[in-house]
């Protein structure tokens, strides 16, 4: 009888090495199980055997896109708007605030499921022996001790030490990577959420839920992540910049009219303060870029929708951007980098002269439609179809761990018995006894296979009913690379990306594929780098560095991957990782872009910001020149607009203190949103340059570059209003063409609208602004259907003061030279930065 307390602990790291009888008595337990009453308790000590999961309300989400720089000064605007009457500013404002919100929301919601995957996969049902009798309960309320049956077909319902059977064989692939399913045997471990493929084993439970390796992978799961992403950063740094300019000069603003009215003039009353709220509504319109989560929100859904036509689904949207940064690739090996596909290589011949008399013996002692990927691959060797459809096989014993071998009894041609039998060539070598010198050939053809990558396997022959055998050769088997890997790897390193192979395969293995496919063979054992008790989120500085260095990894357990994508990221790394089963769930959320590769587990899937839907990493390579000519569009933007809020926030500023008056009004800046962003979002379609190196947001750089073309930009709108003004005051010039105050506030207006498309036309080419790649056709067509909208406004007077053609033409002539002074300081700055737009800092 089990005792009646409970043990000390479930997730004791040394019950899946101790010997049978120390876990018996660690957990309190004997192979005749729990009773009931014991069940009960331990259930309540150690919980339910699922994974706890932390919700977000919906609400919560939802709020998190109202909260920060951008959305802040956009709320600000919004309630200025109201205060003052203004309910068409507060309409538009608060319509992209909404848009900007809803989508990021359908975006993480659509996205943050991967502990939902991962519990999913939990086993529904277990068959407990409880009071000395097995019966079917829900597998959330097996818990340490209990003893558990196990057969063909069932999911292991916690982590488990087998006790007694002949053996069983688990396919564990989704949790530790390997390839082909494992066979237990008496002591052996099972891991929670493998199944069982063959044979039928009791085994004891020894931990349960979050304590299992599948319920650790979930914690993994549930505590990767980097925090925001480096386009949220960007982001972030943008408003940052503009609110605390903005905030500068709305006090600079204030207090200069207060003085004008208080001090010089005399005249302050309180409609002062409504006239002066205007105006800071004015500039804080002007300087808030509203369409800025918007356009980037566009640009990154066009982008995906690019994508999902080259076989890669984006789950998260920021990820296209992070994905155009990514300079170190870590790719899984098996079924992305080779086939996940046992093939037969170059057999060794002993006691037979042709090759095809092997691989038939070898076939011979498979099972003709049985499902084992070795059999498959033996018989798969053969020269034809139907080479075995004259042999009768009569008798079949399949492999076990304990044989380790395979043997069949067939019928051939002519109508004799044989005897075939293949597997481990210890073990076959042992059963036929060659001469020493054949033994010693025939190890160090093993050994040397081995050295290769390859497994060995031993096939034997008898013909007196298993009583002498002669042992006829080895076959060999491996995963082939696939047929595009080679070309892939070698685009990869010409677009400036590492890539570093990691498996759960051997080192060897590792070092043979690598060498095939053009990488650097020298793969390190991940046990050789990291320890049980070290803390795989705060990696010592010279393992992070050691793991740098590496061409890649062998040997990987879940924990390792998620300490190698963190250590390259915490060198200053972009990483993107590649995965597909639950092993790679943490890395893959970790990772700044993961990808889940075809064929990936729902909690692979889930974990991942990039789903590809064709096999093999050909896909990655077109999705990262994607990601960077979306990067570069959303880049060519920011310039943009960065630098077109500087000239209209500083313009608006001057003017209202050197001339006492807005050179905009509320209405003209509305426009001016609606005609410059509206139509920019079809820079989403744009023709752009693809960058060969990875390209990350560097935002010095980036508003170095932003302010100085808006300083420019000042200068050129400042410009035109001090002609404007000096038109205004000279009697020879009204007496050419007579302008008012109004009127001079309709040409500032014009050249807003048409100077900042001409702007853009200047940031978004790399050389001259008329050189290749010239403008998509959607964003020519939306610039000069703008161009015409504002040309019209302005020359029949709708919504603005009415001015003569004369002067649309030479504003139009003044802004044609400036576009050239632009593109000639453009030029210049990018020669002494060295394209600013390839930056290769990462954000701190």
């Amino acid at each position: 009888m089990s005792g009646q307390s409970t043990p000390s602990q479930t997730e004791d790291p040394g019950l899946e090495k101790a010997n049978l009888e120390t876990v018996f008595k660690d957990l309190q337990t004997t192979d005749g199980g729990l009773t009931s009453t014991e069940a009960s308790d331990r259930l309540a000590k150690y919980g339910r055997n699922e994974l706890a999961e932390k919700r977000v309300s919906d609400l919560q989400r939802l709020l998190g896109y109202l909260w920060g720089p951008i959305p802040w000064m956009i709320e600000a605007a919004a309630v200025l708007s109201a205060m003052i009457g203004h309910w068409s500013d507060f309409f538009i404002i608060m319509v992209l605030l909404t848009y900007n919100a809803a989508s990021g929301f359908w975006q993480e919601r659509k996205a943050a499921d991967a502990l939902a995957a991962l519990k999913a996969g939990m086993a529904p049902k277990a068959m407990v022996l409880r009071d000395r009798q097995f019966s079917q309960i829900d597998a959330a309320r097996v818990v340490p001790g209990d003893v558990v049956r196990i057969k063909l077909g069932d999911v292991v319902p916690a982590d488990v030490r087998f006790i007694s059977g002949d053996y069983v064989s688990i396919d564990q692939a989704a949790l530790t990577g390997e390839s082909l399913p494992v066979s237990k045997a008496i002591g052996d471990v099972g891991y929670s959420g493998s199944i069982a493929k063959k044979g039928e084993m009791t085994a004891v439970v020894i931990a349960t839920g979050a304590d299992t390796f599948f319920g650790r992978t979930a914690s993994l799961v549930a505590g990767a992540g980097k925090g925001a992403s480096h386009s949220q950063i960007a982001v972030t740094h943008i408003g940052d910049f503009l609110i605390i300019l903005s905030i500068a000069l709305a006090f600079l603003l204030v207090g200069t009219e207060l003085y004008r009215d208080m001090v010089v003039d005399h005249s302050w009353q309180w409609s002062s303060a409504a006239d002066i709220l205007r105006t800071v509504l004015a500039l804080l319109v002007a300087s808030i870029p509203v369409a800025m989560p918007t356009v980037m929100t566009v640009t990154n859904a066009l982008g995906a929708m690019n994508l999902s036509k080259k076989k890669a689904i984006v789950s998260r949207l920021e990820a296209i951007e992070e994905l155009a940064g990514v300079d170190v690739l870590c790719s899984d090996k098996t079924g992305t980098l080779t086939k996940n596909q046992l093939s037969l290589g170059d057999p060794v011949l002993f006691g037979e002269d042709d090759v095809n008399e092997l691989i038939l013996a070898g076939s011979l002692a498979s099972q003709f439609d049985g499902d084992d990927p070795i059999d498959a691959a033996v018989i798969a060797g053969l020269p034809g179809s139907d080479a075995l459809s004259k042999y009768s096989q009569t008798k079949f014993v399949p492999f076990d761990p304990v044989s380790k071998r395979t043997q069949a009894t067939v019928i051939n041609p002519n109508g004799k018995s044989a005897d075939y039998t293949k597997g481990a060539p210890q073990v076959i070598l042992d059963l036929c006894k060659p001469e020493p010198a054949t033994l010693r050939k025939a190890q160090d053809d093993v050994e040397g296979l081995a050295s290769n990558g390859m497994r060995a396997l031993g096939v034997a022959r008898s013909d007196d009913d298993g009583n002498t055998w002669t042992f006829m050769g080895i076959l060999s088997l491996f995963d082939p690379p696939r047929d595009d890997s080679k070309e892939t790897i070698q685009r990869a390193k010409e677009h400036g990306l590492s890539v570093k192979m990691v498996t759960g395969d051997d080192v060897a293995i590792g070092d043979q594929i690598a060498a095939q496919l053009g990488m650097s063979a020298h793969l390190q054992a991940a046990s050789d780098l990291f320890t049980s008790d070290m803390d795989m989120s705060h990696l010592p500085e010279q393992i992070a560095q050691n793991v740098e260095r590496a061409d890649g990894f062998a040997r990987v357990f879940p924990e390792h991957k998620y300490a190698i994508v963190k250590a390259l990221q915490d060198r200053g790394h972009v990483v993107a990782m590649t995965g597909d089963g639950v092993n790679d769930a943490p890395a893959l959320k970790q990772a700044d872009c993961g990808v889940a590769v075809s064929g990936a587990t729902d909690a692979a899937r889930a974990a991942a910001a990039l789903v590809l839907t064709a096999p093999g990493l050909s896909t990655i390579i077109d999705a990262i020149e994607e990601a960077r000519r979306i990067f570069e569009r959303i880049l060519n933007y920011i310039v943009y607009r960065v630098a077109m809020t500087l000239d209209i926030m500083f313009v608006v500023v001057m003017a209202t203190i050197l001339f006492g008056f807005s050179p905009l009004t509320p209405i003209m800046i509305i426009m001016l949103a609606l005609l410059d962003d509206v139509p920019i979002m079809t820079i989403a379609y744009d023709n752009t340059y693809l960058p060969k190196k990875p390209i990350r947001w560097d935002m010095r750089r980036i508003l170095l570059g932003a302010s100085l073309m808006g300083l420019l930009s000042i200068v050129q709108t400042f410009g035109l209003l001090l002609i404007g003004m000096h038109w205004i005051n000279s009697t020879s010039l009204q007496a050419w063409i007579s302008l008012t105050q109004e009127q001079v506030q309709t040409v500032l207006f014009l050249q807003l609208a048409a100077g900042g498309h001409l702007l853009l036309f200047v940031v978004r080419s790399r050389g001259a602004f008329f050189a290749r790649p010239w403008p998509a056709r959607p964003l020519l067509i939306a610039i000069i259907g703008t161009q015409a909208i504002a040309v019209a406004l302005c020359g029949f007077g709708w919504f603005v003061e009415q001015i003569p053609w004369t002067v649309i033409g030479l504003v139009w002539v003044y802004m044609l030279i400036w576009l050239v002074i632009l593109d000639l300081t453009k030029l210049g700055m990018m020669r002494r930065l060295q394209n600013p737009h390839n930056a290769a800092h990462r954000i701190a």
